[in-house]
């Protein structure tokens, strides 16, 4: 996949980029692998181990059978190394299985990674059955996170 790091990011009524990448289950994830069978929200996180990535990687496996209730399969996506965020699920127990961009394809195909740290910006996509977008938020601040009451409450407002 060959994007420039400039591309803007998707929003709401865009084709969600494809992409195949590693994962913490051993197995890749291809997001076109989940149309018409269930929606993603695709979850950039800048990195593991850090503060407000570990409590939103915790909430995620929280809340983890509410997105199952609604039919969502959620991918965390981080830069980092297989291992670490192996390391990472690990340590804090996750319940969801975390994706690998560590060529950084996918967050340029996104139009979240930030260069100049060469990580990503904290984002949300919900992908629909189409492979639409039907939910994107980027945050302005790595610190910042959405809350899941307000992820779940985007999820039930959006097409299916």
């Amino acid at each position: 996949m060959t994007s420039s790091a400039s591309t803007t990011a998707p929003v709401a009524g865009d084709r969600a980029p494809d992409f195949t990448a590693d994962s913490t289950s051993g197995q890749p994830v291809t997001l076109s692998s989940f149309a018409g069978k269930k929606r993603v929200l695709i979850a950039f996180f800048p990195l593991a181990f850090t503060s407000t990535c570990t409590t939103e990687l915790c909430d995620f496996s929280a809340d983890f059978d509410q997105f199952v209730s609604k039919d969502v399969e959620v991918l965390p996506i981080s830069v980092d190394s297989v291992p670490t965020l192996k390391e990472f699920k690990n340590k804090h127990q996750l319940r969801v299985e975390l994706v690998s961009d560590f060529k950084r394809d996918i967050s340029r195909a996104y139009g979240v990674l930030l260069a100049d740290k060469f990580f990503s910006a904290r984002a949300y996509f919900l992908v629909d059955l189409n492979g639409t977008i039907s939910w994107a938020h980027v945050e302005s601040n790595a610190g910042l996170k959405r809350t899941n009451a307000e992820i779940l409450e985007q999820i039930a407002a959006a097409p299916r």
